[in-house]
């Protein structure tokens, strides 16, 4: 069976920079979904219809930042975790 290869410090950045684009994509969808619903509110006249209407802009902005939220941290880790193998494999002596 052949072993399973350790990730480097190239894997954990490109791993980090796509999280980070994907982050930022999503921050700039989640705004332009709030300037909407800010700029066009649901007008229903029907009590029932504004209900649904209102829970679903709020599933949507909320979908969107929780994306923000989860895409944002990834990258924030995978970066650490690039860091910390740079700084280990400075520190570690030749063999």
């Amino acid at each position: 069976m052949a072993e399973p290869t350790s990730k480097g410090p190239l894997s954990y950045l490109s791993g980090s920079l796509t999280s980070g684009l994907f982050c930022a994509i999503s921050v700039w969808i989640t705004l332009k979904l709030i300037t909407y619903y800010s700029l066009h509110p649901p007008q229903y006249s029907q009590q029932f219809a504004q209900s649904i209407a209102t829970a679903l802009k709020t599933l949507i902005i909320g979908s969107g930042c929780v994306a923000v939220f989860s895409f944002g941290l990834i990258a924030a880790g995978l970066l650490l975790l690039f860091f910390q193998a740079v700084f280990q494999n400075e520190t570690k002596p030749a063999a």
